[in-house]
């Protein structure tokens, strides 16, 4: 991914021809040569960014995607592994794949002033995340811990906020606030209203899921978005492998297909590939807007959640999703 500069940015782009010097100095003997228009460069431009800011909003649209199954294939993983074993296991399987991927293609090591950006990736996507979320899931439902990602955008967006310096517009956060709450108040209701250890973990979850997606998206904009995550799995690699041999020996495991397919999904699906085309978008389509995307993933979440855990919605269901719509229309045509 490419960052911009004024080099390429068509608001910069005047291209004009110098006189050419008159060899006599009669004032016919010498026609100046008539300037490029920039309006002739201009409709180019603005096809080629439009052309990347759809390609990043679909890369964004369909991690999005591959997060919403994240907390059903984790209920699945759990009726195999234990808590710690299945994110340590996670954490391994997934930091091979990555690894594979920056050995095969050659991939040099990062620049070191990007190591502590990639350190924060790590601890809040690669562990943080999945290990609080994973614990939440010990007690609470698929559907009560989706209000985690209901929230997730509108935290993104502030730690955007703070950490890159990005002023979305007030249309921008009046509607990212309507739709964070729309998906809060459907959340909570399916729950019953009633807090528990659970949101602890959530709440935890959360903060630390939008710090590591904040500075992920960052550095996404210096380097490929797979390399991002990648290496943020092989640094913890050193980590995981001894933590999954230890929980593995701590906590039963009971094979079945569904904990299997649970536990592949997570590691290669929802913490390398979502990741990737993620960061990629966020690269592409801005932090702030991008986020806005996730809001409906809590929808979804509940969508997988009824074909493959057999659990039941309401009809505020289709009423939020509505809601939910109106505000990703909203936040994507904003300036963020």
């Amino acid at each position: 991914m490419r960052t911009k500069n004024s080099a390429t940015d068509p608001s910069s782009i005047a291209v004009t021809a110098e006189p050419s010097p008159a060899p006599a100095a009669t004032a016919t003997s010498a026609t100046p040569a008539a300037p490029v228009a920039p309006a002739a460069v201009t409709p180019v431009r603005q096809a080629a960014s439009a052309r990347a800011t759809l390609g990043g909003t679909l890369q964004a649209a369909l991690g999005v995607a591959a997060f919403s199954l994240t907390f059903p294939a984790t209920a699945w993983g759990l009726e195999s592994f234990g808590p710690w074993s299945l994110v340590a296991v996670r954490s391994v399987l997934a930091a091979l794949i990555a690894g594979g991927c920056l050995l095969a293609l050659s991939v040099p090591l990062p620049a070191r002033r990007h190591w502590a950006g990639l350190a924060v990736v790590a601890a809040g996507v690669v562990v943080g995340f999945p290990l609080l979320t994973t614990l939440a899931l010990q007690t609470s439902t698929t559907a009560h811990a989706a209000v985690v990602v209901g929230l997730l955008p509108l935290t993104t967006a502030l730690f955007s906020a703070l950490r890159v310096g990005t002023r979305p517009s007030r249309t921008f956060w009046l509607a990212a606030l309507a739709g964070a709450a729309a998906v809060a108040a459907f959340t909570v209701q399916q729950s019953g209203g009633a807090l528990t250890t659970a949101d602890l973990y959530l709440f935890g979850a959360l903060l630390v899921c939008a710090a590591g997606y904040t500075e992920g998206g960052r550095l996404a904009r210096v380097m490929p978005g797979w390399q991002v995550i990648g290496w943020a799995l092989v640094l913890c690699l050193p980590i995981g492998v001894p933590a999954a041999a230890v929980a593995l020996s701590h906590e039963a495991v009971q094979l079945s297909w569904h904990g299997v397919t649970g536990l592949l999904w997570v590691a290669a699906g929802s913490q390398f590939l979502g990741l990737v085309v993620w960061y990629r978008g966020m690269a592409a389509i801005g932090i702030p807007k991008a986020s806005q995307l996730q809001l409906a993933q809590p929808l979804l979440t509940l969508v997988w959640s009824v074909l493959l855990l057999g659990e039941h919605l309401t009809v505020a269901a289709p009423l939020t999703a509505a809601a939910v719509l109106v505000c990703i229309a909203v936040t994507q045509r904003a300036r963020g």
